[in-house]
């Protein structure tokens, strides 16, 4: 029996096999879940497909997670083939890359509210459609960064865009306590991924982690997908608004 035999599920932020999103679907089908997908666009379908079903996946949609009329209709086409659902993953962001690279104080207003809208307010939309369709409970995932309690060169209005994320955990955790819906956030390590690239010196990110982390590395998709797998079964029971560390131990010599 696997940890989550008969358990199903969505996670939107799939990119390709190198995405923090792959690493966690890889994890929650060996523990038996069944898992369904999404897609940004044509081009990303390409990627995305091949990888979802890979795992045995039948439900692969489309979903631009600025559209609220998009997010409706994927949770519309789940409860139509499932009914129910245990879980969601969100591991979506995105900021204009003009608004990372460029200093804060030069963030546009556009790209600031872009910024908080993909990858943030997205995770209160696709919440607010999941609840119907967790009526026995369930768990919802979302994916942030050490930028958020800090200020890390380069990342930017990115962090802040992760502070907001993170307080609605909380926001969110608590209101859906009571109907069994936990809500809770991983800070991963820097992981090379697509979205990872966009980021300012990120290369010097990975030394210093390799340098002043206990474990004297970089944490990998694998590990992160492991932090989520607790929190997304029945293991975590008993946990909701929290935000659980994946790095290697770097937010202790942070400091």
């Amino acid at each position: 029996m696997g940890l989550m035999d008969g358990k199903r599920g969505i996670i939107f932020g799939v990119a390709n096999d190198k995405s923090i999103a792959w690493g966690i679907a890889q994890q929650l089908h060996a523990a038996g879940a069944e898992i369904a997908f999404t897609y940004l666009n044509e081009a990303l379908e390409k990627r995305v497909r091949p990888l979802a079903e890979s795992l045995g996946a039948n439900v692969i949609l489309p979903c631009d997670v600025a559209s609220d009329d998009e997010i409706a209709d994927v949770f519309k086409e789940l409860e139509r083939q499932w009914g129910t659902i245990d879980f969601v993953v969100h591991a979506v962001a995105f900021a204009n890359r003009e608004d990372l690279k460029n200093p804060f104080t030069q963030t546009s207003r556009e790209g600031f509210a872009l910024a908080m809208d993909i990858s943030a307010y997205s995770l209160v939309a696709m919440t607010r459609c999941a609840v119907p369709l967790m009526s026995a409970g369930g768990s919802i995932v979302t994916m942030s960064y050490l930028g958020a309690m800090l200020a890390v060169p380069g990342y930017n209005v990115m962090g802040v865009a992760k502070a907001a994320l993170e307080s609605s955990v909380r926001y969110l955790a608590a209101e859906l306590g009571e109907r069994n819906i936990r809500v809770n956030a991983v800070s991963a390590g820097p992981i090379k991924t697509l979205a990872a690239s966009g980021v300012g010196n990120f290369k010097e990110k990975l030394h210093i982690m390799e340098e002043r982390s206990p474990l004297r590395r970089t944490v990998n998709q694998e590990e992160v997908g492991k932090a989520s797998l607790y929190l997304l079964s029945d293991l975590s029971s008993g946990v909701t608004g929290e935000v659980h560390y994946v790095d290697g131990g770097f937010n202790i010599s942070a400091g």
